[in-house]
């Protein structure tokens, strides 16, 4: 075996209960599975248990197609290490490569660090379309070669727009939105429909949520500012947050420079949090996430 053969990665999530480490485990060694990574984490005050199992493909059993299947039949049988598993989980393969959609506005430092990131060969990952509210941004589409979509909104055609919008992620088979300084607010309609959408928030969440988070900063004065990116839910900003960071400002600072450090944040948050949901490292519960970093 050799470290780049594809893997096989299961999330899962169950009610806690002895034995579960050591059944999961089994279905992987019983099929001739090499484990190469696991994580594990419970969630006392739920009694919820948690992990990541990742192993290599080469020398298991069992055919892709047949995981699934099988995976579903082993732990819903009844034996000496756990009663059958009331679980949520997740099979992903590592030579997958997602199909990610980005989402601006105006401003493209996320845009171009995401770029940059994916032809550098830093995540798996296939950048197939760009949505924006204006114009202005097509220049970058045109110059790595990506299609762009220019779909204004206003508050009288939001949900003819966002029709259109789920038209395009469902034409080009996008698996992944990222709203890379997208300043619009997406329906609840939305996202019922389509929910693999991370954002990135110019604040230190739950602090400054909304608008004009930098300049509210400012005026309270505060001593560090950051970065969240988190998936999307109906309600604004409060969705499971990925990754955050913060830096350090000072009483000489004003708003512009708060911009300029929250800038470099925003670049760097959102692409970790892009590389964490892509390597399938994140787990959602509740409104909280587990990250097997």
């Amino acid at each position: 075996m050799n470290d780049f053969s594809p893997t096989a990665t299961l999330l899962i999530s169950c009610p806690d209960q002895r034995g579960l480490v050591a059944k999961l485990a089994n279905f992987v060694y019983t099929n001739g599975g090499n484990i190469v990574h696991a994580d594990h984490h419970t969630d006392f005050t739920a009694s919820l248990f948690l992990s990541r199992i990742e192993w290599q493909l080469e020398g298991f059993k069992l055919p892709r197609e047949a995981i699934a299947s099988a995976f579903k039949a082993f732990i819903n049988a009844r034996d000496g290490l756990a009663h059958p598993l009331q679980a949520n989980w997740q099979l992903h393969f590592s030579d997958t490569v997602p199909r990610v959609a980005v989402w601006v506005s105006r401003q493209d430092h996320c845009l171009f660090d995401l770029i940059l990131r994916q032809r550098a060969q830093e995540f798996a990952a296939e950048i197939v379309l760009i949505i924006s509210n204006h114009p202005h941004l097509q220049a970058v589409a045109a110059q790595f070669g990506i299609d762009y979509h220019h779909i204004p909104i206003t508050k009288d055609s939001k949900s003819t727009q966002e029709a259109k919008q789920l038209e395009l992620l469902q034409q080009y088979n996008v698996d992944l939105v990222v709203l890379a300084k997208y300043m619009q607010i997406l329906s609840p309609e939305f996202t019922a429909q389509f929910s693999q959408l991370i954002n990135i928030h110019h604040s230190f969440l739950p602090a400054f949520a909304g608008a004009n988070p930098y300049q509210r900063a400012y005026e309270r004065g505060v001593k560090i500012i950051g970065a969240t990116a988190h998936y999307v839910t109906a309600a604004l900003d409060e969705g499971p947050i990925i990754e955050q960071d913060v830096v350090r400002v000072s009483h000489r600072d004003n708003t512009a420079a708060l911009i300029r450090k929250g800038k470099d944040l925003e670049r760097v948050v959102l692409a970790r949090a892009v590389r964490l949901h892509l390597q399938n490292r994140v787990l959602v519960y509740g409104n909280r996430t587990v990250v097997f970093d």
